[in-house]
C-alpha cells in the first residue's frame, strides 16, 4: 500500500525507484525493474546507468505527452526511446515544467572508489538529484550520492536517500547528511536489488534524529 502524507500517495518500487501519486500527475523517479503504476506525467532520471536510466521499464511507463528530465549524459540512451518530451538538465538550474516545480542538485562521490583516485559517480559525470514540489510538499531524491555540500541549505519536507553505501552513502553518511537537512520525513532507497539490505535500513533508523519511513516494495 502506499505511504500517504498530506494527500500524496508515495510508493517505492524498488531499488531508487519511487512513484508519487497527487492530483492528476502521476511522477516517477528512475524506474528500474518496476511493476509499472499508471502512465507517467513526468518522470525523473538521475544519471545513466543501467539501474537508474532503464529504457524497457520507461517503455511501460511513457506516453506521446510524457515530461521526461535527464541530465545530459543520458541523452544518447534516450534518443532510442522515441517517446515523450525530454528536457535535459544540469545542476544548479530550476524549472516549472507542466505545472510542476523543481530544483536539480548535483549528485556524486567523494570517497566511494572503483579503483585508487577513481570514484564510482565523479562530479564530471553531471549525475544529478531532485528537488520536486508536489502539492506544497517539496521531495529530494538525492540520486547515486555521497554526503555533498551542496546539500547543506536545502529546504526539504520529504528526503529519498540511499543507504547502501558501496555505490552511495552508507548508514551512518545518510543519516549525517539527514540530520543536517533536516527533513520531516526520510525514506531509505538503493537497497534489496543490487547492493544494501534491510539491515543497512536499521543502522540508518538508529541515527538519524528525524522521522523515518520504511516502505515495502510495490
Amino acid at each position: 500500500m502506499p505511504y500517504v502524507y498530506q494527500g500524496i500517495e508515495i510508493s517505492w518500487l524498488g531499488h531508487a525507484s519511487f512513484y508519487l501519486k497527487y492530483s492528476d500527475m502521476r511522477i516517477y523517479f528512475d524506474p528500474y525493474k518496476i511493476k509499472p503504476k499508471d502512465k507517467a506525467t513526468h518522470v525523473f532520471i538521475s544519471h545513466e546507468h543501467f539501474d537508474h536510466l532503464s529504457i524497457d521499464d520507461l517503455k511501460k511507463i511513457v506516453k506521446t505527452d510524457t515530461n521526461i528530465i535527464a541530465p545530459e549524459p543520458c541523452r544518447r540512451q534516450l534518443s532510442t526511446l522515441a517517446m515523450g518530451v525530454v528536457k535535459y538538465v544540469k545542476a544548479g538550474e530550476e524549472y516549472d515544467l507542466a505545472g510542476l516545480r523543481f530544483k536539480v542538485v548535483p549528485a556524486y562521490n567523494i570517497n566511494k572508489f572503483r579503483e585508487p583516485g577513481i570514484v564510482y559517480h565523479p562530479k564530471e559525470a553531471r549525475g544529478v538529484g531532485y528537488v520536486v514540489e508536489v502539492g506544497g510538499v517539496k521531495f529530494y531524491h538525492t540520486g547515486d550520492t555521497d554526503h555533498i555540500p551542496e546539500m547543506k541549505n536545502l529546504l526539504v519536507d520529504v528526503m529519498f536517500t540511499p543507504v547502501s553505501g558501496t555505490f552511495v552513502m552508507t548508514p551512518e553518511e545518510a543519516a549525517e547528511a539527514v540530520n543536517e537537512i533536516n527533513p520531516k520525513i526520510a525514506i531509505p532507497m538503493h537497497y534489496g536489488a543490487i547492493v544494501g539490505s534491510i539491515k543497512e535500513v536499521e543502522e540508518f533508523k538508529k541515527k538519524v534524529k528525524t522521522h523515518v519511513v520504511v516502505l515495502e516494495k510495490e
